[in-house]
């Protein structure tokens, strides 16, 4: 049998340590929020800010702008007939450079991405955090409602038994006038 006496905080032991950690926010009105986004970004290595960077910049308009103009003044300066070409047709210099920067550009974008995986969890356990504090606090405030719809069906009632007492006493007292001539 359990000890009645005891309060919330020997039910703690039995969580996990988020719920608990939750619970005790409940039970001393503290706040679970928290930007999780910075706690990442303050969270990330000298590599790992310099791989979403460069996941960034090769994932955008100017990047793709910058790397068409590059291609084509390099086709171009290769491609007119002269001696200063040092990369005739069919490019191999060129195909070579491409090769190399995708295979550098896919691994660090498979980084970022996951990195961003790794965001996201933290931002799901922090909506669930969020969620399981709002659910307490809700079915404390149920409590707090159903406590209170109580106390007032209480007080009807017990204010129900002083007007019946009321009119019994009347029809007594009418009824005790009545009999008399």
């Amino acid at each position: 049998m359990s000890n009645h006496t005891e309060g919330p905080e020997h039910l703690l032991k039995h969580l996990a340590a988020r719920e608990r950690r939750i619970v005790e926010a409940v039970l001393h009105r503290r706040s679970v929020a928290r930007d999780v986004h910075q706690d990442y970004l303050d969270q990330r290595t000298f590599g790992e800010r310099m791989a979403d960077r460069i996941a960034a910049f090769g994932g955008s308009w100017p990047f793709i702008g910058l790397f068409a103009l590059f291609l084509a003044v390099w086709i171009v300066l290769n491609s007119v007939p002269r001696k200063e070409a040092f990369d005739p047709y069919p490019y191999i210099l060129l195909n070579l450079l491409l090769s190399t920067l995708a295979a550098l550009q896919a691994p660090v974008i498979m980084m970022s991405q996951n990195r961003q995986a790794t965001r996201d969890r933290m931002n799901a356990a922090h909506d669930y955090e969020v969620n399981l504090k709002a659910e307490v606090e809700i079915r404390a405030l149920h409590d707090k409602l159903d406590a209170l719809r109580e106390a007032d069906w209480a007080e009807l009632v017990r204010l129900q038994q002083v007007q019946i007492q009321m009119l019994e006493r009347l029809l007594a007292a009418a009824g005790g006038k009545g009999a008399a001539p």
